[in-house]
């Protein structure tokens, strides 16, 4: 491949046994997420696939081997892209876009709630866990809910790609129910 960072997808395609193909989606998909999560449809990972530190979904879900291949080849191109500023780059240049947002910032969620642990979204619903401050944040349409998650480790997130617009979130104890969870006031 003669293509800048070419050298850097042949690499990371050998070291993890994925097609170059494969390895470009994944890390257009990260470049996307800001390097934190990537979520894309590759045959190599058994289609649609997610990631996110600590979290990976791949197309043949009871697959361990290929979820362990994506949390690895993702955790690499996560750190190439936190060391160089430039392949980051999570904006395409001025000239190959028809309308960028004049919004400054990818965080949807309120400040001070720290780093996010997971992040997703899919059409007009998006959400993010919080850990280490133990809050939740659901965008549904525009409005921004916070919830604390009291004593729940939240590690698993299924959203559905249905008209029913759901998610699914699963901690130690099995299924947390949103509905039991207090809100926090703004």
């Amino acid at each position: 491949m003669s293509a800048p960072g070419g050298d850097f997808v042949d690499r990371m395609a050998k070291k993890h046994a994925v097609s170059p193909a494969a390895v470009e989606v994944v890390l257009a998909a990260l470049r996307s997420g800001g390097g934190r999560m990537a979520q894309f449809s590759h045959a190599d990972f058994g289609g649609m696939s997610q990631w996110s530190p600590g979290m990976s979904m791949v197309g043949d879900m009871f697959n361990t081997q290929l979820k362990a291949k994506l949390d690895a080849l993702c955790s690499d191109i996560a750190a190439h892209l936190a060391a160089s500023p430039a392949a980051g780059a999570t904006r395409a240049a001025a000239g190959n876009v028809s309308y960028r947002s004049k919004s400054g910032s990818a965080d949807w969620w309120p400040a001070g709630l720290g780093r996010p642990g997971a992040v997703g979204a899919q059409n007009d619903l998006r959400y993010a866990v919080f850990p280490e401050t133990r809050r939740l944040a659901i965008d549904d349409r525009g409005e921004v809910t916070v919830y604390d998650t009291g004593y729940h480790r939240i590690f698993g997130v299924a959203q559905a790609q249905s008209s029913d617009r759901t998610l699914s979130f699963t901690s130690q104890d099995g299924l947390v129910r949103v509905a039991d969870l207090s809100k926090v006031a703004g």
